[in-house]
């Protein structure tokens, strides 16, 4: 591992006198994170040189759009099937372990493809079934490498870490389809996978010589439970879910570019393998530029200009990519459609990062993940099927319109602001003093008494409809509000929870810095502080069919 600067600890990236550094590449000071950064970098080269590799093969093989667009969706499907599952594994277990194991997989199913595509064994039906095992062991590593970044850089570098990360992700997209072009046309599509499983070796033996890693302290929780938790913040984390929702609308339309791309890159514009590579180059290029100046554009003019305009420039320069004749103008537009590109993906998801709380974010990065690699297996095998019935031309002019005319209505109906909006963790006072075993799974009923005077009353009543996010937010199953039939000063809250385990959590490590505000602005509208009581799930005996209930003989 290379060492840092002298002013820099190497773990932290905290400057001297306790700053924080910051700018788009600080991050990279932090030792473990520029191992990773590398490591990554080299494992999505070979990654964007296998998909090239493998769509470039069915487009020589003869293949439809709709077949070739399958790699797309190949790759991305198993996010479907196995984002939240990767989140609740990537939340409690050794983020580095599911790492290895990833990898090791990954490495055995490129060099099964090499060997398959070297003996001329690697029809389409086998091509696609392998890129689905090697999406399925990336769906399950992502949520642990997202949430990997949090682990080993200050919370002020996450923006810039996300941005990093997605710098990386277009440095390969830009060398990896030229590399490929260039492999294929001198060696052929075996060597393209070779240098994949290559790539998968290398980041195996960065992680397996990384023994500086100390696995955050978490709080196991039963799978199940821990599953609906996750998906139980983002349904009602209004930012995240926002947020989810943007991504899905750009995502869906957006992706018919690099489904499509190959097929116009033959049919439109005459182009081979090397050529092909030269405009994924463009697209990754304008990706780089992007990801270096989004920094001061976000911080001049706001996350949701940012995202709008990008928005609107990728569709702009997908629309004219789908009728322009020339190569040269063809790369001028890539090189636009790349920065777009990474304007919206990257702002998004460093926004929906640095805004999870650190109890549920590798569950609430693996919804997230879920909607961005879903939404491109959907969109592509939609794009490639529409293209078999309308034409390549005709989806990527479509697509680029909706994408454009989505990006101007966002000016309209802005993302939500999250400045002030305290993400560290507060521990309340909300557990009953009595001894209750943490392991207890008997139901929770928690009733929360408040007085609160007739002139208060209405803004009360909005401060509770708050304070009801943030109870369902951090594991409340139901929630209502009360007030007493024979004292309208008094209002009953309770709300339920699965076990006491999970109400001890809730109030130990759940509650956000935000959260608590909310908490406080309600209590401070009663007249006396509320009081508080826990009651626990009794079990009743069940009766048999026909039996009569018992009766006292008295």
């Amino acid at each position: 591992m290379t060492t840092a600067p002298p002013s820099v600890d190497i773990r932290s990236g905290v400057g001297e006198g306790g700053a924080v550094r910051s700018g788009a590449f600080a991050p990279l000071a932090v030792g473990a994170f520029r191992m990773l950064w590398l490591a990554g970098l080299a494992s999505n080269v070979g990654s964007w040189m296998q998909s090239v590799g493998a769509q470039w093969s069915l487009v020589e093989g003869g293949s439809s759009p709709a077949v070739v667009a399958l790699v797309q969706s190949a790759a991305a499907a198993p996010v479907l099937l196995l984002a939240i599952p990767a989140g609740v594994i990537g939340e409690f277990l050794d983020r580095r372990r599911i790492l290895i194991a990833a990898q090791a997989v990954q490495l055995a199913v490129a060099a099964a493809l090499t060997v398959l595509a070297a003996t001329g064994q690697l029809g389409a039906p086998t091509l696609i079934a392998l890129t689905f095992a090697l999406g399925a062991a990336s769906a399950v590593q992502l949520p642990a490498y997202q949430a990997l970044t949090a682990d080993v850089v200050p919370t002020g570098m996450l923006s810039d870490a996300a941005s990093l990360v997605s710098i990386s992700v277009n440095i390969a997209r830009a060398v990896g389809p030229a590399a490929a072009g260039l492999v294929v046309a001198q060696a052929g599509v075996p060597a393209v996978f070779a240098v994949n499983a290559l790539s998968f070796a290398l980041f195996l033996v960065v992680l397996l010589c990384w023994r500086g890693y100390r696995r955050p302290a978490s709080h196991p929780e039963p799978f199940l439970d821990a599953s609906r938790a996750g998906l139980r913040y983002v349904r009602h984390a209004g930012v995240v879910r926002t947020i989810c929702l943007r991504l899905a609308v750009f995502l869906l339309p957006a992706v018919a570019l690099w489904a499509l791309l190959p097929v116009l890159a033959e049919q439109s514009l005459g182009l081979g393998a090397a050529g092909y590579g030269l405009l994924l180059a463009a697209l990754g290029a304008g990706s780089i530029a992007g990801a270096v100046v989004l920094p001061v554009l976000r911080a001049r003019i706001g996350v949701n200009i940012v995202v709008s305009a990008s928005a609107v420039l990728f569709g702009v320069a997908i629309a004219a990519l789908a009728v322009t004749p020339s190569l040269w103008v063809a790369i001028a537009l890539l090189v636009g459609a790349g920065f777009g590109w990474i304007g919206v993906i990257a702002t998004l998801g460093g926004v929906v990062q640095a805004f999870l709380p650190a109890w549920v974010r590798t569950r609430g990065l693996s919804v997230y993940q879920l909607v961005l690699l879903g939404g491109t297996a959907i969109g592509s095998a939609a794009c490639g099927a529409l293209a078999s019935l309308f034409g390549v031309t005709e989806v990527l002019l479509g697509a680029g319109v909706v994408v454009a005319v989505a990006g101007l209505a966002q000016f309209a109906r802005p993302l939500p602001r999250t400045e002030g909006m305290g993400r560290r963790p507060v521990p309340l006072d909300d557990v009953s003093p009595v001894s209750i075993s943490d392991d207890d799974e008997r139901r929770v009923l928690v009733l929360v008494r408040y007085r609160v005077d007739a002139a208060h009353r209405e803004e009360f009543r909005r401060a509770m409809a708050a304070v009801a996010q943030t109870r369902y937010r951090t594991g409340a199953r139901g929630w209502h509000l009360y007030e007493a039939a024979e004292d309208p000063e008094s209002i009953v809250e309770t709300y339920e929870l699965g076990s006491w385990r999970e109400h001890v959590a809730q109030v130990r490590i759940r509650h956000t810095e935000w959260d608590a505000a909310n908490l406080a602005r309600a209590k401070a509208l009663s007249i006396h502080p509320p009081t508080v009581e826990h009651c626990l799930g009794l079990p009743v005996p069940r009766l048999h069919p026909g039996a009569r209930p018992h009766r006292s003989t008295r």
